[in-house]
């Protein structure tokens, strides 16, 4: 019967450990995870300075003519003071003396003269004055370990002059496919064949998620050969198969994998598609056997291989993240086992796939996301709440939207 995908995705996050760190320059480390916390080690910002080009002025000041005094500029190290009818010309950025109460941009001034100028009236204390550490603190925690490093990460590393960090390293993945009816898409074909699509799939997908992936090879259907691609695979933390693993007297796969002392974690799941998935581990690589249907097994490499390598990384976020909306039409469902739906969210609702068979290529090319059905749910009307798991998330349209709330 296979077990249920809850308790699956629990063996896989109690049986998973971090892979080892290593060093690398910041520049390098976007898409991979931080391996230690970051605290900060200065103070953001690190002095007192104006957020506006304009004037430093006193609050005692407003509606009055005052004289310009001095100017500062940013990087200028004026620490110039002010009695009241005095003001100081000062740049964005620049160091604010502990006498100046408010800054007035330009444009809000009247001129007087080349040494005067009037001030409006309504001035704000500490209004566009940037205070040391309103940003960030000094010792703060900025970074923790188990964050993906993105760009924006990267500016706060580089604003505490942090040159380089210790980030997870990225999982090697290992990518092999079997069956004498398959063939690459840059070989010839007979009419009996078909190609391979599944492997290049897997290898752009896991490209995506940030691993160092190789493709292995097309095993034939024998134990040697599928042997050999084992071997050829266990430099790897992670070895991805399909196919091969249904009950069939030419599904060599698990067999083979078993020659070498698989510890099988699970062997299928309560779910369709993809009740003949199989996860195990290898010393200290894992291997996920994935269906042979191509639909099938991109669908629970999105379950549950996506899973896996969040672990690899060393993510804390290891769990599907979900959006809630509504779908857009009736679903009828056949209940006993967990369904995955795929289909597109376009914003405002989720609307499903109408082709759907395991053995499909060209569904996931429109889609962009999925719903996973309770096995007991026979299903859904339209407008009825769906919890919608993305797949590719560039969250784009071509319609223009208003996206002003």
């Amino acid at each position: 019967m296979g077990i249920c995908i809850k308790e699956a995705l629990r063996i896989i996050k109690s049986n998973i450990t971090k892979i080892s760190y290593e060093i690398v320059p910041i520049e390098n480390s976007n898409k991979q995870v931080i391996a230690q916390d970051i605290y900060a080690k200065y103070s953001l910002p690190t002095f007192d300075n104006s957020a506006m080009d304009g004037y430093g002025v006193k609050l005692c000041d407003e509606g009055e003519i005052v004289k310009v005094c001095d100017d500062i500029f940013a990087g200028s190290p004026k620490e110039t003071q002010i009695e009241p009818t005095q003001c100081i010309k000062i740049m964005t950025g620049a160091r604010v003396p502990s006498s100046i109460e408010a800054i007035i941009p330009f444009e809000l001034v009247e001129i007087i003269d080349e040494n005067h100028i009037r001030l409006p009236r309504g001035i704000e204390k500490n209004q566009h004055i940037r205070f040391l550490g309103e940003d960030i603190q000094k010792d703060e925690k900025i970074i923790s370990d188990g964050d993906e490093i993105n760009f924006s990460a990267i500016t706060i590393l580089a604003s505490q002059g942090i040159t380089h960090v210790k980030v997870y390293r990225k999982p090697k993945v290992s990518v092999f496919t079997s069956g004498e009816e398959l063939k690459l898409h840059y070989e010839k074909i007979e009419d009996y064949q078909i190609f391979n699509s599944n492997t290049p799939t897997l290898l752009s997908r896991v490209k995506e998620l940030g691993c160092d992936v190789s493709f292995a090879g097309m095993a034939q259907d024998s134990i040697e050969s599928l042997q050999q691609m084992i071997e050829n695979s266990l430099h790897a933390d992670f070895i991805i198969t399909t196919g091969g693993i249904s009950v069939g007297e030419a599904d060599f796969t698990q067999e083979a994998f078993e020659q070498f002392e698989m510890d099988i974690l699970f062997n299928g799941i309560s779910i369709k598609p993809g009740k003949p998935t199989i996860f195990g581990k290898l010393g200290n690589t894992y291997i996920l056997n994935l269906p042979g249907n191509p639909l099938a097994a991109a669908l629970i490499f999105e379950v549950f291989g996506t899973i896996i390598i969040q672990k690899l990384s060393g993510s804390k976020d290891i769990f599907h993240n979900y959006i809630t909306t509504k779908i857009s039409e009736d679903l009828k469902n056949k209940k006993g086992r967990t369904t995955i739906i795929p289909g597109w969210f376009d914003g405002d609702y989720f609307i499903p796939s109408k082709k759907r068979f395991p053995g499909m290529v060209g569904v996931l090319h429109k889609c962009n996301s999925m719903i996973i059905l309770n096995k007991n749910l026979t299903g859904l009307l339209k407008d009825d709440s769906v919890k919608v798991i993305p797949i590719n998330w560039k969250f784009y349209t071509d319609i223009q939207k208003d996206f002003f709330n």
